[in-house]
């Protein structure tokens, strides 16, 4: 970029101004350590202080090795990633053996420092829990995202005390499940269950605890969420998946979706979108890639066939 001038910025009401133009909007020239003005190319300030480490790493095990700081704090382990711990290695920092005399000491650390870890209940729950969570989410095939916010749901609800009395794969579970409709993963109660520890009657009444005691906001769940997943387990093209989003759309204008199983409306409107689009799967099909039965199938597709009026062709 240009430098016709060099100038100064003036601060008006609190934000940088170029003295030239006026501008209050810069670019930041790591590079040269320059900030630079967009609207006239002038070099505001030509000192930018580098923050980066003073070291350089050409490979993984060489940033590993020269870095100076942790993994970041993560909502997914019970002492979110802050905790240390001694070393099992009998040498110490410079790499010198420890002297035999100071070896009883340094074990005898060590085991109480591991015995402390987990000191108090809720953190011996949390423990218990993080690895739950860490094999349901590994199992169901969850994002990372997607489990940071599962565990946020349970550390509120673990504050509330609405663990007592409940099993934690139960209340795991349900974090998950609503997890997953916050962030719009298609990811059904049923899934949850054949993966869990929990039967479907206690992860239903885990996710109606939750819902009525800890102060989170999650959407209902639709059918629209669930289609793209099922249709890429039919195999089905992008204009039959295209034509289900539309009958569902027309079918919540008419109130026809309210009080209805998502699961149960997706594989309905992938049916009737089929035939419209000469992409037939069968009822069983569809039934068994939506985890319903082939009568809710039945029922759903016909009574969106009748009120939104959809003349099916046999």
């Amino acid at each position: 970029m240009a430098k016709p001038a060099r100038a100064m910025a003036d601060k008006r009401q609190g934000l940088a101004v170029c003295s030239i133009c006026g501008g209050s909007q810069f670019y930041e020239d790591l590079t040269r350590g320059e900030n630079i003005c967009i609207s006239c190319g002038c070099v505001i300030n030509d000192r930018i202080m580098d923050t980066g480490p003073e070291w350089r790493a050409f490979t993984a095990e060489e940033k590993n090795a020269r870095a100076r700081t942790g993994s970041p704090l993560t909502l997914t382990m019970a002492d979110k990633g802050l905790a240390t711990t001694i070393g099992w290695s009998d040498r110490d920092a410079n790499g010198r053996s420890i002297a035999a005399n100071n070896r009883a000491a340094i074990y005898r650390m060590r085991k109480w420092q591991i015995r402390t870890l987990v000191h108090s209940s809720q953190h011996r729950n949390l423990s218990i829990a993080m690895s739950e969570m860490d094999r349901l989410t590994s199992q169901l095939g969850i994002p990372g995202e997607t489990k940071e916010t599962a565990a946020l749901i349970y550390r509120k609800a673990l504050g509330r005390r609405l663990v007592r009395g409940r099993s934690i794969e139960g209340m795991v579970a349900a974090g998950i499940y609503l997890s997953c409709r916050i962030h719009k993963i298609p990811r059904q109660l049923d899934e949850i269950v054949t993966e869990a520890r929990v039967n479907r009657k206690e992860l239903g009444q885990c996710v109606r605890l939750i819902l009525r005691n800890v102060d989170i906001r999650v959407p209902i769940p639709s059918a629209n969420d669930l289609m793209p997943r099922i249709s890429a387990d039919l195999s089905l093209d992008g204009k039959t998946l295209r034509c289900a989003m539309d009958i569902i759309n027309k079918a919540r204008k008419h109130g026809l979706t309210a009080g209805k199983d998502p699961g149960g409306l997706a594989a309905a409107a992938l049916y009737i979108a089929g035939i419209i689009e000469n992409d037939r799967r069968t009822q069983r099909e569809i039934a068994e890639a939506s985890n319903v039965t082939e009568v809710t199938v039945r029922n759903r597709y016909k009574d969106l066939a009748q009120s939104l009026q959809i003349t099916i062709r046999p």
